[in-house]
């Protein structure tokens, strides 16, 4: 079975940016695609941002422009999410996730905090 482990998160101050990383571990099939969600306090976990085995991204509206997803090109089992301009709505919980066909697997790690200071 394939794990995913988040890391990266922290203290950002406002305008600035963070680096997340999203591990992949162990045996079974590749996802087709792997994404970030976030989840800040008191609110639903949502949507970032996805990239594709053939490379395809998309980043969420709310996010776009300010958020990048790429894979690490020397370790094909990373997956970065690149925040930049960071705003106080982007505080929460971000985690990573793997999706087969069409079917992202809600099996939720421990995700990586992020704190964004003003």
């Amino acid at each position: 079975q394939v794990q995913l482990v988040e890391s990266g998160g922290g203290v950002v101050q406002a305008g600035g940016s963070l680096r997340l990383s999203c591990v992949a571990s162990g045996s079974g099939e590749r996802f087709d695609a792997v994404g970030w969600f976030r989840q800040a306090a008191g609110k639903e976990r949502e949507f970032v941002a996805a990239i594709y085995r053939d490379g395809h991204t998309y980043v969420e509206e709310s996010v776009r422009g300010r958020f990048t997803i790429s894979r690490d090109d020397n370790n094909k089992n990373t997956v970065f999410l690149q925040m930049t301009n960071v705003i106080p709505e982007d505080a929460g919980k971000y985690y990573c996730d793997g999706k087969r066909d069409i079917r992202w697997s809600f099996n939720w790690g421990q995700g990586t905090q992020v704190t964004v200071s003003s």
